[in-house]
């Protein structure tokens, strides 16, 4: 009867554990302040999973759309363009960051002021198809930040 209670408890203690390996993890997120009449802004966050997973699509009540897109320079001239997703790799942390990959927010429905909060949702999908939403408030900064300072929470 040891034994099996052994194997109860330690049955039972790696459960939490399984389950929060599914989970995609999102710090720091944060958008990109606007002046008045502005229709479109940035968010920015990083994100680890334990797995390969893939950031698919991104929705908020905030704006009419938002994508995920990717600025870079091509040939001395610096480009913004939409991805159809941003890959997830196992035990890396991806910074969605001004000048890289971010999420972009179009058509705002008011203008993003400093201390606002704007509601997103991240919809990841991993290798077998499987749909993991992951909802976040992201906290509206002011026009000049570049990124979130580390170690704030």
């Amino acid at each position: 009867m040891k034994i099996f209670n052994q194997v109860v408890i330690i049955s039972i203690l790696s459960i939490p554990a399984f389950a929060a390996q599914a989970q995609v993890k999102v710090t720091d997120p944060w958008v990109r302040a606007t002046v008045t009449q502005q229709k479109a802004t940035g968010a920015f966050m990083q994100l680890s999973s334990p797995q390969n997973t893939r950031l698919i699509e991104v929705h908020t009540n905030a704006a009419a759309s938002a994508e995920v897109h990717q600025m870079e320079m091509v040939d001395n001239v610096m480009k913004m363009r939409e991805v159809n997703g941003l890959d997830l790799p196992a035990n890396k942390t991806v910074e969605l960051k001004p000048g890289g990959y971010h999420v972009m927010l179009m058509g705002l429905n008011a203008q993003a002021k400093v201390g606002d909060v704007i509601p997103l949702t991240l919809v990841f999908e991993n290798k077998d198809k499987k749909r993991e939403t992951v909802n976040v408030n992201a906290i509206v900064k002011p026009l000049t930040q570049t990124s979130m300072p580390e170690h704030q929470h």
